[in-house]
């Protein structure tokens, strides 16, 4: 079983006996007698129990649960005699006889030398396993399975882990119990690889993430994300205590591949000390929403990891210099560029151009990169953008788009492959998006929220791109019918030129 199966939570309840609907907590021990207040996290759960001891690190292979229950009339006395198997826990009366040897506790089973499970799974115990024992009839310590723990901490079972930190006050999520967290710096930190934190809204949540990251000392880390259910968290920390834990393990790594840092306090310091220890291996960077880093921070990073392969940033950090390093001899091919174009403030950020030369010497460098943009912009603020041709293959507005923006589009992205627009107002849509389905031959995908199209137009549009069509999804709201077409024929119409069935999608009435 895997360490994240050990996360079962410390209040859940013991199975009912026998169907009777009793329900009473189990008392769990290991071998060592070592009682419920060292078990790091235990659960029940299929008939199943599972956990491990804090004090001598011992899974839970074979757990003695006692519950606080009599047993029905029909199964026997108050001490029944059980038989133990590898595989299971019986009752005489509800299983086929045993041999002689076994009309009593097995004391092979539960000795210390007992040959271990040939499965790595708990011993499985009935809803009938329970009793209420006295001094006399109570069996040995809990046998516990030597080859579970030293199977529970092998180094292969911890390369990867996802610490959960969250706060009952703003999150209804458990959080990855204390214990282990301090079991996994101790003995695994320099195990693990694969490593990212979840936290939820709370300032409490992010310092405790600091606070891991900063003992990771002895860590061969490759992959890190830092991941925000829900803003603000890490921008609340101080900008000192999140940049020396990260530098913690930008030093120690050496071997980083993949960071995702997004609405972090990341600075350009910090990313120099990235780049000084993990330039040879750093394949993608994720850092949108980092205000703290500036054009020259992320263009030290371009200029120095050539391996690099997958970037997302603000657009305020793009430029020209950035994208010609991007395209020099020494770098390999990138992949994967997501700018996120975002306003917090109307009319209060000014958005420079970036030449076409740069972008053809990127394309040229990198032909089959993929090139996303997501706008959250107000209309006023789009007049700079798509004035030349531009090699983006993916856009999505999250707000309103003027229709002259997207008349742009159509003129100036031939490269376009989807295009998702949200809101656009009362003016339809027809020309602009028969514009795009003449010039972007590559586009196959297609979303159109709160906006308006006339169903002769939209037919037409779906006529000229085809079946190469492949997503499309547009609101009923979206339609509106004409001297042509109503919305009871158009279904019919698209599905046609589609090559398979189609419907608008409906808004649910709830």
């Amino acid at each position: 079983m895997s360490p994240a199966a050990s996360r079962g939570g410390g209040e859940e309840w013991g199975g009912s006996v026998l169907g009777s609907g009793l329900r009473c907590p189990p008392v769990l021990f290991c071998h060592r007698r070592h009682g419920p207040a060292c078990l790091a996290e235990w659960g029940h759960a299929e008939e199943q129990t599972w956990g491990y001891c804090l004090t001598c690190q011992a899974g839970l292979d074979w757990a003695w649960s006692l519950l606080a229950a009599s047993f029905p009339a029909d199964i026997g006395s108050a001490h029944p005699t059980y038989h133990l198997s590898r595989g299971s826990c019986r009752h005489p009366a509800l299983s086929s006889p045993s041999p002689a040897s076994h009309a009593s506790w097995d004391a092979s089973l539960w000795a210390p030398s007992a040959s271990p499970p040939s499965r790595l799974e708990l011993v499985r115990f009935p809803p009938w396993a329970a009793l209420r024992p006295s001094p006399a009839s109570h069996p040995p310590p809990l046998a516990v399975c030597r080859r579970w723990n030293e199977v529970f901490h092998i180094p292969d079972l911890w390369r990867k882990f996802e610490f959960e930190l969250n706060q009952p006050a703003t999150s209804y999520l458990k959080s990855t119990h204390p214990d282990l967290i301090q079991q996994i710096i101790k003995r695994h930190a320099n195990h693990l690889q694969y490593v990212s934190f979840k936290v939820d809204s709370s300032t409490e949540s992010a310092e405790a993430a600091c606070d891991i990251l900063s003992q990771l000392v002895n860590c061969s880390i490759q992959t890190l994300g830092l991941i925000s259910t829900a803003k603000p968290s890490f921008m609340d920390v101080s900008k000192a205590h999140f940049v020396s834990a990260l530098t913690v393990v930008f030093i120690n790594s050496k071997s980083l591949s993949s960071i995702k840092i997004e609405d972090t306090p990341v600075d350009d310091p910090s990313l120099k000390v990235l780049v000084a220890n993990n330039s040879d291996t750093l394949k993608l960077l994720k850092m949108s929403s980092c205000p703290h880093v500036s054009p020259a921070g992320i263009l030290c990073v371009a200029d120095q990891c050539h391996g690099l392969r997958e970037l997302a940033l603000n657009y305020h950090l793009l430029s020209d210099e950035l994208l010609l390093a991007l395209s020099s001899e020494k770098h390999v091919n990138l992949e994967h560029l997501r700018i996120d174009v975002v306003s917090e403030n109307p009319g209060q950020t000014e958005f420079h151009t970036i030449k076409k030369q740069s972008w053809d010497a990127l394309i040229k460098h990198s032909p089959k990169v993929n090139i996303v943009m997501y706008f959250f912009l107000y209309e006023e603020e789009f007049d700079v953008f798509f004035r030349e041709e531009t090699p983006v293959t993916h856009l999505y507005f999250g707000r309103a788009v003027s229709k002259s923006m997207l008349g742009r589009i159509g003129l100036n992205c031939p490269r376009l492959i989807e295009l998702v627009v949200c809101a656009n107002g009362l003016q339809p849509l027809d020309d602009e998006l028969i514009r795009i389905a003449e010039r972007c031959k590559n586009l196959t995908a297609m979303g159109l929220g709160e906006c308006e199209v006339t169903c002769r137009g939209f037919i037409e549009f779906v006529k000229m791109c085809g079946g190469r069509l492949t997503q499309l999804s547009v609101m009923e709201e979206v339609l509106i019918p004409d001297s042509d077409y109503n919305l009871d024929q158009i279904h019919s119409e698209v599905s046609k030129h589609l090559g398979r069935m189609w419907f608008p999608d409906m808004m649910p009435t709830w």
